[in-house]
């Protein structure tokens, strides 16, 4: 892709694309990983207590922040998808294409 037709798709929102997307993928890859670890670190301390009661709330809570973490990923991804499919081709009723858009999102 040309840059110019890329930095003229994006007409000014540029910046703030770029930083979306960024957040996009330190969310994406992020928060489910924290999840997880803070998930593990309640399950060892819960087995090193020894204690059958705490080890199955550890176990419930694990399972629990695991399914979030799947969650957040999908979700995120899935408005990624939804962003760079967004106006693909359609005209708007000022007779601009919105096809600018998902070119933008797409080339950042």
């Amino acid at each position: 892709m040309d840059f110019f037709l890329i930095a003229d798709a994006c007409e000014g929102l540029g910046p703030v694309v770029s930083v979306v997307k960024a957040l996009f993928n330190i969310i994406k890859i992020l928060v489910p990983i924290a999840l997880l670890i803070m998930g593990v670190i309640d399950l060892a301390k819960a087995v090193l207590a020894s204690d059958d009661k705490e080890i199955k709330g550890a176990e419930s809570k694990l399972v629990k922040r695991a399914i979030a973490a799947v969650a957040v990923f999908f979700a995120v991804t899935l408005v990624d998808v939804i962003m760079g499919l967004v106006g693909k081709g359609e005209e708007g009723s000022d007779g601009a294409s919105s096809a600018s858009w998902s070119a933008c999102w797409n080339s950042r």
